[in-house]
């Protein structure tokens, strides 16, 4: 006999092969200096690795975060903007997916957004 543990077949762990970034968004908080960051991945087996990384449009590297073997498949973060006054601009955020090493990484997201001038 098999006993199904989980309801949804999508919820079911996947082999690290199978394993990739499903859903990737950043929100900018009121204070325009932290940003929330919700990365969804494939249910796993096996714990990854992530490295998500914002930069300015220039290219500066303004935060970064490194998550070494994830407990969970459904993660929100909050980053902090550094090194900046005036943290209004455009950005780019990539998360990199890896096991045994990132060159290359199993899988990788980039989303642009967009951090809005102080007002008045």
């Amino acid at each position: 006999m098999e006993i199904n543990l989980f309801n949804d077949a999508n919820l079911a762990p996947q082999p690290k092969h199978k394993v990739k970034i499903e859903d990737f968004r950043a929100t900018p908080y009121r204070d325009r200096f932290r940003v929330k960051v919700n990365l969804k991945l494939t249910p796993f087996q096996e714990r990854p690795n992530l490295v998500i990384t914002a930069r300015r449009s220039d290219g500066l590297q303004v935060s970064d975060l490194d998550v070494i073997a994830t407990m969970h498949f459904d993660n929100e973060f909050t980053m902090h903007i550094r090194g900046i006054d005036d943290p209004s601009g455009d950005y780019t955020l990539t998360a990199e997916l890896y096991y045994e090493t990132r060159d290359p990484p199993q899988d990788a997201r980039q989303i642009e957004f967009m951090i809005p001038p102080e007002d008045g």
